[in-house]
């Protein structure tokens, strides 16, 4: 059994055909899928995935730090009523993102800090996009140690030391495709950090791991993150299923 910690399912590219990706998750023993918000314009898409379906599909609430504009203001307002009116297994995704727009760097600051109090102040996990901005995220966070916070680096893809630094604060490394291509040596460092502080993602739609980089993702491929983790570690499928199921489990109080 495997948990898909982060997928976009509710996304145009895959609801053109949901019954059929999700029939093929269940096939590939991808039981549960974990969603992460991105902003106003999703919402109603994501809940909605909610609904009936052979796959546990679950979701969280954040803004998505590409989403930060200069009505970021209203759109946390927003996140904050829905996490009044009910429960959300995470705050995600949020974080920092200067590798598309520089333009509101300071409001990306902003909203991460909100999310993070909301964080502490439901109790749950937070999911952390950090492209191009990996060393900023640890230093935000490292300033909330001590104070309950936890949660996922996802889409990890970077140095040891930093791998090292995310789990000394408690936190979980996402791992996903990027496992899988040639050059991003992703391998090397995953060997010397152990599985401890592990779970699988697809972010489907995105970064579709070999055989299918360049297409679409989604959920049913997260058995060849896992195959190719397996391999790296030289541990059975069978213990990479169960070390990162327990850990999903554990992270996001299934």
């Amino acid at each position: 059994m495997f948990i898909d910690t982060h997928a976009h399912i509710y996304s145009e590219q895959l609801l053109m055909d949901k019954d059929e990706f999700l029939e093929r998750s269940l096939a590939a023993n991808v039981t549960t899928i974990l969603m992460p918000a991105i902003d106003k314009h999703t919402h109603e898409a994501m809940l909605a995935m909610e609904g009936p379906s052979p796959v546990k599909c679950i979701s969280m609430m954040g803004l998505h730090p590409c989403s930060v504009k200069g009505d970021f203001e209203q759109e946390l307002q927003l996140i904050e009523d829905h996490l009044r009116q009910r429960k959300f297994v995470a705050i995600g995704e949020t974080g920092l993102d200067f590798y598309w727009d520089l333009n509101f760097k300071e409001q990306q600051y902003i909203a991460f800090k909100q999310q993070i109090e909301w964080a502490i102040q439901y109790d749950v996990p937070i999911v952390i996009h950090s492209r191009s901005s990996t060393r900023e995220c640890i230093d935000l966070v490292t300033q909330y140690k001590g104070k309950g916070l936890k949660g996922v680096f996802h889409c990890f893809g970077g140095s040891r030391e930093e791998a090292e630094q995310i789990m000394n604060l408690g936190f979980y490394l996402g791992i996903g495709g990027v496992l899988t291509f040639k050059k991003s040596g992703l391998d090397e460092v995953m060997r010397q950090v152990g599985l401890d502080r592990v779970v699988l993602e697809t972010d489907a739609p995105y970064l579709a791991p070999v055989p299918y980089r360049g297409k679409r993702n989604e959920p049913a491929y997260i058995p060849l993150i896992a195959q190719r983790l397996s391999e790296v570690m030289g541990v059975t499928m069978d213990e990479i299923a169960e070390v990162t199921t327990n850990n999903a489990k554990k992270l996001f109080n299934l």
